[in-house]
């Protein structure tokens, strides 16, 4: 499978690639936007790891992270990614794990849904997987709404790096 550019009515989602680095040191740093996901702000030393984990899906795997921007004027937004994270974690984790986050400036907008749907329109194609998971902190009402949105429903509940957490899963669209 080839990366792909996907493009929406407000996006264009590319695959991740070496130069979004600057972008995204920015944006792990930002407290807002880690506090649901690693709960701390990374350094770039970890969001270089993180790159690096990404850049390397795509061949391994044949899916991976795009990074989010506005089409009409390039600004960058965030990420939504299709991972194979190998977490330990029960219940395992078995299908393409989806993912995404956008800058705290660009939610609310309609941006994160749109950019989730585009991913998921590719995966229902693309993926030979029955469904893709997701793994949401209880406490994130808006990603735990947005993953409902597009037809995530949950279904376990467990604990993952000493967090409560919540798996959700969305059976392929035809």
């Amino acid at each position: 499978m080839n990366a792909e550019i996907l493009k929406t009515e407000r996006l264009v989602l590319t695959p991740v690639e070496v130069n979004d680095l600057s972008s995204l040191i920015a944006l792990w740093a930002d407290e807002e936007f880690t506090r649901h996901i690693t709960g701390r702000p990374l350094t770039s030393e970890e969001v270089w790891f993180r790159l690096l984990r990404d850049l390397g899906q795509w061949s391994v795997a044949g899916y991976g992270a795009w990074t989010v921007r506005l089409a009409d004027n390039g600004s960058y937004l965030g990420s939504v990614s299709i991972l194979d994270h190998r977490r330990l974690i029960d219940p395992p984790l078995t299908d393409p794990e989806l993912g995404w986050g956008l800058s705290p400036a660009f939610q609310g907008q309609g941006f994160a849904s749109e950019a989730v749907q585009a991913v998921l329109d590719w995966a229902d194609v693309r993926l030979p997987a029955a469904r893709t998971v997701c793994m949401i902190a209880p406490e994130n009402l808006a990603s735990v709404r947005l993953a409902e949105r597009v037809g995530y429903r949950p279904y376990a509940t467990t604990t993952y790096k000493d967090s409560t957490v919540q798996l959700f899963e969305r059976p392929k669209q035809a």
